[in-house]
Protein backbone atom coordinates (compact mmCIF):
# COMPACT_ATOMS: atom_id res chain seq x y z
CA UNK A 1 0.00 0.00 0.00
CA UNK A 2 3.23 2.04 0.59
CA UNK A 3 4.27 1.47 -2.83
CA UNK A 4 0.93 2.44 -4.26
CA UNK A 5 0.40 5.78 -2.31
CA UNK A 6 4.17 7.25 -3.42
CA UNK A 7 3.44 5.89 -6.98
CA UNK A 8 0.05 8.27 -6.75
CA UNK A 9 1.91 11.04 -4.99
CA UNK A 10 4.50 11.49 -7.97
CA UNK A 11 1.26 10.98 -10.61
CA UNK A 12 0.11 13.73 -9.00
CA UNK A 13 3.49 15.73 -8.70
CA UNK A 14 3.80 14.94 -12.56
CA UNK A 15 0.15 15.73 -13.72
CA UNK A 16 0.76 19.31 -11.79
CA UNK A 17 4.16 20.32 -13.43
CA UNK A 18 2.76 18.93 -17.15
CA UNK A 19 -0.55 20.72 -16.17
CA UNK A 20 0.77 24.15 -15.23
CA UNK A 21 3.09 24.00 -18.80
CA UNK A 22 0.13 23.16 -20.36
CA UNK A 23 1.47 19.75 -21.86
CA UNK A 24 -1.55 17.82 -23.13
CA UNK A 25 -0.90 13.94 -21.95
CA UNK A 26 -2.67 11.25 -20.78
CA UNK A 27 -2.12 8.09 -18.49
CA UNK A 28 -1.85 5.19 -20.33
CA UNK A 29 -0.47 1.04 -19.99
CA UNK A 30 -0.74 -0.24 -16.90
CA UNK A 31 -1.52 2.66 -14.71
CA UNK A 32 -4.97 3.27 -16.65
CA UNK A 33 -5.84 -0.01 -16.45
CA UNK A 34 -5.29 0.40 -12.49
CA UNK A 35 -7.22 3.65 -12.70
CA UNK A 36 -10.23 2.23 -14.81
CA UNK A 37 -10.23 -0.99 -11.77
CA UNK A 38 -9.26 -3.42 -14.27
CA UNK A 39 -5.80 -4.24 -12.52
CA UNK A 40 -4.91 -3.56 -9.33
CA UNK A 41 -1.34 -3.38 -9.88
CA UNK A 42 1.31 -1.75 -11.95
CA UNK A 43 4.72 -1.32 -12.17
CA UNK A 44 5.27 2.10 -13.58
CA UNK A 45 4.10 5.79 -14.42
CA UNK A 46 3.13 5.64 -18.14
CA UNK A 47 2.50 9.17 -19.79
CA UNK A 48 1.62 9.45 -23.02
CA UNK A 49 2.21 13.34 -24.61
CA UNK A 50 1.54 14.90 -28.01
CA UNK A 51 5.27 15.29 -29.60
CA UNK A 52 4.87 18.58 -30.26
CA UNK A 53 4.96 18.85 -26.33
CA UNK A 54 8.16 16.52 -25.66
CA UNK A 55 10.62 19.37 -25.56
CA UNK A 56 8.40 20.86 -22.89
CA UNK A 57 7.53 17.91 -21.26
CA UNK A 58 11.15 16.82 -20.93
CA UNK A 59 12.42 20.14 -19.25
CA UNK A 60 9.32 20.38 -16.87
CA UNK A 61 9.80 16.64 -15.89
CA UNK A 62 13.73 17.46 -15.77
CA UNK A 63 13.28 19.71 -12.97
CA UNK A 64 11.39 16.82 -10.56
CA UNK A 65 13.39 13.80 -11.52
CA UNK A 66 16.12 12.23 -13.63
CA UNK A 67 16.44 11.46 -17.39
CA UNK A 68 17.41 7.89 -17.72
CA UNK A 69 19.56 6.66 -20.42
CA UNK A 70 17.74 5.51 -23.49
CA UNK A 71 17.25 2.00 -23.89
CA UNK A 72 15.12 0.87 -27.29
CA UNK A 73 13.24 -1.99 -27.75
CA UNK A 74 13.07 -3.55 -31.33
CA UNK A 75 8.96 -4.04 -30.56
CA UNK A 76 8.50 -0.62 -30.70
CA UNK A 77 9.89 2.10 -33.01
CA UNK A 78 8.19 4.68 -30.37
CA UNK A 79 9.61 8.58 -32.38
CA UNK A 80 10.18 10.13 -28.65
CA UNK A 81 10.42 7.47 -25.72
CA UNK A 82 11.84 9.42 -22.11
CA UNK A 83 12.57 7.19 -18.89
CA UNK A 84 12.35 9.42 -15.92
CA UNK A 85 13.08 8.09 -12.08
CA UNK A 86 11.06 10.66 -9.66
CA UNK A 87 11.18 10.04 -6.34
CA UNK A 88 12.38 6.69 -6.88
CA UNK A 89 9.34 5.83 -8.93
CA UNK A 90 9.98 5.09 -12.87
CA UNK A 91 8.03 7.17 -15.13
CA UNK A 92 8.10 6.81 -18.75
CA UNK A 93 6.78 9.28 -21.45
CA UNK A 94 6.10 8.24 -24.80
CA UNK A 95 5.02 10.55 -27.82
CA UNK A 96 4.75 9.24 -31.46
CA UNK A 97 3.79 5.34 -29.76
CA UNK A 98 5.12 3.34 -32.78
CA UNK A 99 4.01 -0.60 -32.41
CA UNK A 100 5.59 -3.27 -34.74
CA UNK A 101 3.90 -6.54 -34.88
CA UNK A 102 5.04 -8.98 -37.71
CA UNK A 103 7.28 -6.59 -39.44
CA UNK A 104 4.32 -3.80 -39.70
CA UNK A 105 4.53 -0.86 -37.86
CA UNK A 106 1.30 0.66 -36.17
CA UNK A 107 0.83 4.75 -35.81
CA UNK A 108 -0.42 4.64 -32.19
CA UNK A 109 0.55 8.13 -31.37
CA UNK A 110 -1.72 9.91 -28.95
CA UNK A 111 -4.25 12.38 -30.58
CA UNK A 112 -6.37 14.53 -28.24
CA UNK A 113 -9.75 12.88 -28.85
CA UNK A 114 -8.47 10.05 -27.66
CA UNK A 115 -8.37 11.70 -23.85
CA UNK A 116 -11.50 10.37 -22.99
CA UNK A 117 -11.92 11.77 -19.55
CA UNK A 118 -9.94 13.03 -16.05
CA UNK A 119 -9.82 12.04 -12.80
CA UNK A 120 -8.18 14.08 -9.61
CA UNK A 121 -5.36 12.32 -7.99
CA UNK A 122 -4.43 14.53 -4.84
CA UNK A 123 -6.14 17.60 -5.99
CA UNK A 124 -4.41 17.11 -9.61
CA UNK A 125 -6.21 16.54 -12.58
CA UNK A 126 -5.32 13.49 -14.06
CA UNK A 127 -6.34 12.92 -18.16
CA UNK A 128 -6.95 9.54 -18.97
CA UNK A 129 -6.43 7.74 -22.61
CA UNK A 130 -8.85 5.40 -23.58
CA UNK A 131 -9.36 1.88 -22.45
CA UNK A 132 -10.44 0.63 -26.29
CA UNK A 133 -7.39 2.13 -27.33
CA UNK A 134 -5.32 0.31 -25.22
CA UNK A 135 -7.22 -2.90 -26.18
CA UNK A 136 -5.85 -2.46 -29.98
CA UNK A 137 -1.92 -1.54 -28.54
CA UNK A 138 -1.73 -4.54 -26.31
CA UNK A 139 -3.43 -6.82 -29.40
CA UNK A 140 -1.05 -5.41 -31.47
CA UNK A 141 1.62 -6.32 -28.96
CA UNK A 142 0.29 -9.60 -28.42
CA UNK A 143 -0.38 -8.97 -24.61
CA UNK A 144 -3.28 -10.99 -24.64
CA UNK A 145 -3.62 -11.10 -20.75
CA UNK A 146 -3.97 -7.08 -20.72
CA UNK A 147 -6.69 -7.51 -22.99
CA UNK A 148 -8.42 -9.91 -21.37
CA UNK A 149 -8.37 -7.32 -18.08
CA UNK A 150 -10.28 -4.64 -20.26
CA UNK A 151 -12.24 -6.77 -21.23
CA UNK A 152 -13.16 -7.96 -18.49
CA UNK A 153 -16.24 -5.29 -17.63
CA UNK A 154 -17.94 -3.53 -20.53
CA UNK A 155 -15.78 0.02 -21.67
CA UNK A 156 -17.58 2.86 -20.16
CA UNK A 157 -20.43 4.06 -22.75
CA UNK A 158 -18.03 7.08 -24.13
CA UNK A 159 -15.23 4.40 -25.34
CA UNK A 160 -18.04 1.81 -26.63
CA UNK A 161 -17.12 2.09 -30.52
Amino acid sequence: MKDLEKKLSVLAKTAHILNTQQVTWAVGASMLLYLKNRTDCFQDIDIMLLEEDVEKAKAALSAIGKLAPPNPDSRYKTRHFLEFVIDGIDVDVMAGLVIVRDGVEYDCALRPEQIVESIPIHGERVPLQSLADWRKYYALMGRPRKVQLIDSRPLPPQEDT
